[in-house]
């Protein structure tokens, strides 16, 4: 099995440590993992889409963070990266997985990306992708 993380950088300590969350939770169920780097969380639907499309990959773990700023910015990239990543898992019928934090604070979003512990967004992503492609895998050969 092969997987993509695709992770928006903007937040690059974060980012850090949900790839690292993912990367772990990938290795442990025997998967290969590829990294691809996007500049932040609205880039990750593209991205999605073209690790989908590419053929190579069972799923795909998309990770960023989102923090509030003084305006409603936060709220528009967070919406438009998940209704984004659900539309590419939609039309590819890939898995694609939403891990990316959206927090009031910096310390929110910390507390969300701790490596090795049950708060880790990256490695929720990972979990359910490895799970869907399993579910897909399962139905698609008739069990």
């Amino acid at each position: 099995m092969r997987f993509a993380i695709a992770v928006g950088r903007f937040y690059e300590d974060l980012a850090e440590r949900l790839v690292e969350g993912a990367t772990r939770v990938f290795e442990e169920a025997g998967a290969d993992v590829d990294v691809h780097d996007v500049p932040g969380a609205f880039e990750l639907p593209l991205a999605a889409r073209y690790c989908a499309d590419s053929g190579r990959y069972e799923g795909v773990a998309c990770l960023g963070a989102v923090i509030r700023g003084e305006t409603s910015h936060d709220r528009h990239v967070a919406e438009s990266a998940a209704r984004g990543i659900e539309e590419v898992a939609i039309a590819t019928g890939i898995p694609v997985t939403l891990g990316v934090i959206t927090a009031e604070t910096t310390e929110q979003a910390e507390a969300r990306s701790q490596p090795g512990t049950g708060r880790n967004m990256g490695a929720d992503a990972a979990r359910a992708a490895v799970e869907m492609a399993s579910l897909a895998a399962k139905l698609k050969a008739g069990a």
